[in-house]
This record gives structure tokens, C-alpha cells and sequence, in this order.
């Protein structure tokens, strides 16, 4: 096997080069690429689509213009990232997620740009390998999408989804375990000992003793 050595891009923006890693195999047809992003073989990233800095996008990717991926996200093989898809800073994007932006598609009938629908991936969310995200919906901070869950509504941060339709199972730490119950809607994580508590439909992260 030949190992195709990467190439080294430098793209003007905002008056001074941006440098990132492509393969060979990639196609590249927007500057708008952060710095330290690797962009693998037989990605395509279109022209208008918007990548942060020191991302990782795997092999078959394709990122459609009018997508935004931001700083420290990773992509994994064979994801479509299409146009309104909105992913926050280091986000986890798993191996066959797939994401939609249409809710009644139809190949006879073009939508107009601005009725396409928006789906935003919180910052520090996990989508597990072969998730499906319905479109219009949004996935909160540090969500945890369990692999092969099929969502249909929006997701709170910190929350532990799985199944077809997605049922939350549990919250889920910044470091990605599961909380445990410490009584009077306090949850605390048994690994990191990062400590929340429950704010309505979401978890609001607590200080420890030693930083307030």
C-alpha cells in the first residue's frame, strides 16, 4: 500500500495565511478553513461552507456550503454535514451520523434556501456512531447521542439519549460518563467529581468548594 503523503495549504484570511493539512484525495473549494484542520481523503468541503480551527474530518465527509463546523470538532468517516447544519466547538461527530435539513423533500420540488431548516449541535455534544438527527432540532451542551439513536426533538444539555425515537436514559458529564443521583436534584460524576445540578429540563454545572 502507497501512503499519500498531505499537503500543506496556506489561504488568505483576514490578511495573513491560515494554514491547514489536506490530502490529496480532498477537494477543498472554500478559504474559510481554520488553522490545524486535517481535512482526509475523498472529503469535499463546498464552496461557502465555513470549518474552525484544528478539526478533523474524515475520510468521505462532505461539507455542504452554508454549513458551519466549529473549533476543535471532529468529523468522522462518511458524514454529510449539509447546508443549516450548525455543529459548536468541540463537538463529536461519529462514523455514518446522518443529518437532514428538509422536513418534506421531494425530488421534483426545490426548496427555497431560506426554508431549509436548522439543526444545531451544542458545544462538547457526542453523536454516536449511525445516530440520525431529524432537521430543526437542537442538541444541547455536552448532549450524549448513543449510537444508532433516531432523533425527533430537541435534546437538553448534558442528556443521555438512546433508541428509535431517542428517550433520554440518564445526564451524562462534561467528560462523557454517566452522572449519578446525590439526592435533592444534585447529580455528581463518579470519575471527574464535577458536581450539577437540575435547572427544569437541563443541568447547570455546580463549582466545587475550592474554586467559588
Amino acid at each position: 500500500m502507497t501512503t499519500l503523503p498531505l499537503r500543506e495549504v496556506s489561504v488568505p484570511r483576514a490578511e495573513r495565511a491560515v494554514t491547514y493539512f489536506t490530502h490529496p484525495h480532498a477537494l477543498v473549494e472554500t478559504p474559510y478553513i481554520g488553522e490545524g484542520t486535517r481535512v482526509w481523503a475523498f472529503a469535499h468541503v463546498m464552496a461557502g461552507a465555513v470549518v474552525g480551527a484544528h478539526c478533523n474530518l474524515g475520510d468521505h465527509c462532505f461539507i455542504e456550503s452554508g454549513a458551519h463546523v466549529g473549533d476543535r470538532v471532529t468529523v468522522k468517516n462518511g458524514v454529510a454535514v449539509w447546508r443549516g447544519v450548525h455543529i459548536d466547538n468541540d463537538a463529536f461527530i461519529g462514523p455514518g451520523v446522518v443529518f437532514t435539513n428538509d422536513r418534506r423533500p421531494r425530488a421534483f420540488i426545490r426548496v427555497p434556501e431560506g426554508e431549509l431548516l436548522t439543526t444545531r449541535v451544542g458545544r462538547g455534544a457526542t453523536l454516536g456512531a449511525r445516530a440520525t438527527l431529524l432537521c430543526g432540532l437542537e442538541i444541547g451542551e455536552y448532549a450524549f447521542i448513543a449510537a444508532s439513536t433516531t432523533v425527533t426533538r430537541d435534546v437538553p444539555g448534558h442528556a443521555l439519549m438512546m433508541g428509535t425515537p431517542a428517550r433520554q436514559r440518564g445526564w451524562v458529564c462534561r467528560c462523557a460518563h454517566q452522572l449519578e443521583a446525590a439526592g435533592a436534584g444534585r447529580w455528581f460524576c463518579p470519575v471527574c467529581d464535577l458536581h450539577y445540578r437540575a435547572d427544569g429540563y437541563s443541568l447547570v454545572h455546580l463549582p466545587k468548594p475550592s474554586d467559588r
